[in-house]
């Protein structure tokens, strides 16, 4: 830990300025008290700490003070996190379980109040947050922003409960975030026009540009399953102001191996971008966007900033929060200590029979799932037909798909999945944006029963089995996060994964793809615990289509 008062020299980031000079800072009292120049400085860079400017805390499976404590590493200091996966499960009491174990750690994570919870009425979540709780949310000190609007058909539409979030939140004066993929024209622009400031879902340089021009932010997305990245960083060359960065949802082995948002960092040096640029994008721009209580290395700021070699390399030597070192020479300085069973979890094992799907007339509508992406396509497939009873095609690689409400007992719903790739096996987990309910594919039925079975057993986690060999995580947290240290958790999902692997798919995250099968926002085609929908008609529609 650190003294009141000290000093540390080295080149200093100026991300305000967009200078870097030789320079030692003094501290006292978790301030900044003056930066001095000074001819010779340690070869070390010291600049303000990163944060990502979107992301659900939940996706990386831990809980939000031990994913702080892993994340410090990657020079991370901020966030703002949604915490909609939770709400989806448990209500205001998963809100205040995120908000209330952030606070037992240094890191500035701070919150918006989900908006679309459920995300639709055409799925089973295990609570709903209304208007009111909404608006009651929005008064935390802890929250800084309404949560991605998903429903932007409500917002088009006016709907009255979606409008009543809106109004209560720019009322307080805090940012919206918006969740509009693909949205254009005259609807984007009643859409911004409500107050939506920022969005993560653009895919396309045309789709961020004509956001941009209507007046958003852009948050560069980069996670484990949408990766947007190499389709948008130009954006930080012509409209640097304009853009932040984020993970949204994240896998903790992308995690430990690739970095957080310094990956994004030593992506974009790489590609010739200007650092401060990218810099700015991952701290100044957040921050005054929602107002994040995080200082910018200037004088009379908080003391909150990291050491690294360099920026090209980005490892962190050290990272300081209000004058207090909590990082150095690869160790954590703050503890963590939780060991929480909060769930909501009521579902009885289900038989071989409950997953059969009878052959009719005319063909399968199937989604094409595509990795890196959570757009799907929509096609018509000839179906694969045993004993009446329609079937995994692994040839064609037609895989079948379950989906099953976690807080009830109601009859699973099949749908079929082309581009998995899997040739044997199937995986089944609990996490299934955004309701969470219990979603699988595989290559038969055998598989698929024991892999949503084990899942049932466990009350949530994830699982992949092949004949009959099960592996799997338990997720003891709302089905979506461990208690375990990053290390742990990472350890044991590590030896999921490369057992899922040899499933035959060549996705870089089936598990994370997969969870993203049910999300009902994003088109085309999706399937939820109550049909197989489709997003651009916004309806349920039939597995088959008659000939």
């Amino acid at each position: 830990m650190t003294s009141n008062r000290f000093s540390i020299s080295g080149k200093v980031v100026d991300v305000v300025s967009r200078e870097i000079i030789n320079a030692e800072v003094y501290v006292e009292e978790g301030r900044i008290t003056s930066i001095s120049k000074r001819d010779s400085v340690p070869d070390q860079y010291i600049l303000p700490g990163l944060v990502d400017a979107h992301m659900h805390i939940e996706s990386t499976l831990l809980i939000p003070s031990r994913f702080a404590s892993l994340v410090v590493q990657f020079g991370t200091l901020g966030l703002v996190t949604d915490p909609h996966e939770i709400a989806n499960v448990l209500g205001e009491i998963g809100v205040d379980f995120m908000i209330n174990d952030a606070k037992k750690v240094p890191l500035e994570i701070r919150f918006g109040v989900p908006s679309c919870v459920p995300a639709t009425r055409y799925e089973t979540s295990g609570f709903v947050l209304d208007s009111n709780i909404v608006e009651s949310l929005l008064k935390r000190e802890e929250v800084v922003c309404l949560a991605e609007v998903m429903d932007f058909v409500g917002v088009i539409e006016d709907d009255l409960e979606v409008l009543k979030k809106i109004v209560a939140c720019k009322n307080l004066g805090k940012k919206i975030d918006g969740h509009a993929p693909g949205l254009k024209g005259q609807d984007l622009k009643k859409y911004v026009a409500s107050g939506i400031s920022a969005d993560h879902e653009c895919s396309t340089l045309e789709e961020a540009l004509e956001k941009i021009s209507l007046g958003m932010m852009i948050q560069i997305r980069e996670g484990s399953a949408a990766k947007d990245f190499e389709a948008l960083y130009s954006l930080l060359e012509t409209h640097p102001d304009r853009i932040m960065l984020c993970t949204d949802d994240l896998h903790p082995d992308d995690l430990i191996e690739n970095g957080h948002i310094n990956f994004l960092i030593k992506r974009g040096l790489e590609k010739g971008l200007d650092l401060f640029s990218l810099l700015r994008a991952a701290s100044y721009n957040p921050i005054h966007h929602y107002g994040l209580d995080l200082g910018l290395l200037q004088v009379g700021d908080y003391a909150d900033f990291i050491v690294i070699d360099h920026p090209k390399s980005f490892v962190v030597e050290q990272a300081f929060r209000k004058g207090v070192c909590i990082y150095k020479n690869k160790e954590v300085l703050f503890n963590v200590s939780n060991e929480i069973i909060l769930n909501n979890f009521s579902r009885n094992p289900i038989q071989l029979v409950d997953l059969a799907v009878k052959s009719r007339n005319g063909l399968l509508r199937a989604m094409v799932v595509k990795d890196g992406d959570l757009i799907t396509d929509s096609i018509l497939c000839t179906p694969k037909v045993i004993d009446s009873n329609v079937v995994s095609d692994v040839d064609n690689d037609l895989l079948k798909m379950v989906v099953m409400s976690r807080y009830d007992n109601r009859k699973p719903v099949m749908g079929f999945a082309k581009g998995f790739g899997f040739k044997k096996g199937a995986i089944a987990e609990s996490i299934a944006h955004d309701s969470h309910n219990i979603i699988a594919v595989g290559t038969n039925d055998e598989d698929l029963l024991h892999a949503i079975n084990s899942l049932i057993e466990m009350k949530g986690g994830i699982v992949a089995v092949d004949n009959g060999e099960c592996e799997s995580v338990q997720l003891e947290v709302a089905g979506l996060m461990s208690n375990k240290t990053g290390e742990d958790l990472i350890r044991e999902y590590t030896r999921l994964s490369n057992f899922a692997s040899d499933l035959g798919s060549n996705f870089q995250s089936p598990f994370m793809t997969l969870a993203f099968m049910s999300l009902l926002v994003i088109p085309k085609l999706k399937l939820s615990d109550k049909g197989l929908f489709d997003v651009n008609e916004f309806r349920v529609v039939d597995l088959f289509k008659e000939e």
